[in-house]
């Protein structure tokens, strides 16, 4: 998701996944997934079937896993920040892990264009030997919202046809 601040100084874009659930309706997903498996467990147990049971655990704790991990990729943010002089990018997960300050007139971004149509182009910023991925979590529509936008506060962006090896 693109969201872009107009301000004095510049502008502020958010940058972050898409976010199907909240925490709480993945805890109530996975709620009623333990109450289909309580069921089903226990009719199992009452006809013998007693060794259903530490699967039936395993499951939903890999489920849980899976869930509390997916959640936590889906909290990720990236800052923008352009100003006449700047680009501060900033990234993390629920706080700043990661921060560049880079001149703008000496900074390129290159928009990778993706070997598949079903997969977003990639975009980078480049300052001198220094190649930080931006945004690389957007979909196909949000990449092309924030190519917009960036063209729109007057930044080149070069394209680059992505690099084919033997095994694509």
């Amino acid at each position: 998701m693109v969201q872009h601040y107009r301000g004095v100084n510049g502008s502020r874009l958010l940058l972050t996944p898409n976010r199907s659930l909240s925490w709480q309706g993945n805890v109530c997903i996975w709620l009623a997934l333990c109450a289909v498996s309580a069921v089903i467990v226990t009719g199992m147990f009452l006809l013998g079937a007693w060794v259903v049971l530490p699967f039936a655990g395993l499951e939903l704790l890999a489920v849980a896993a899976g869930l509390y991990k997916t959640a936590r990729k889906c909290r990720r943010l990236e800052v923008l920040r352009i100003s006449p002089e700047n680009l501060l990018l900033e990234k993390g997960v629920n706080r700043k892990e990661a921060e560049w300050n880079l001149p703008r007139r000496a900074t390129r971004i290159y928009l990778v264009s993706s070997r598949h149509p079903w997969s977003p182009p990639k975009l980078f910023l480049m300052y001198r030997e220094t190649e930080i991925s931006l945004a690389s979590f957007l979909n196909i529509e949000d990449t092309r919202i924030l190519i917009s936008i960036l063209e729109s506060q007057g930044i080149l962006i070069e394209r680059r046809q992505p690099i084919v090896g033997f095994w694509f």
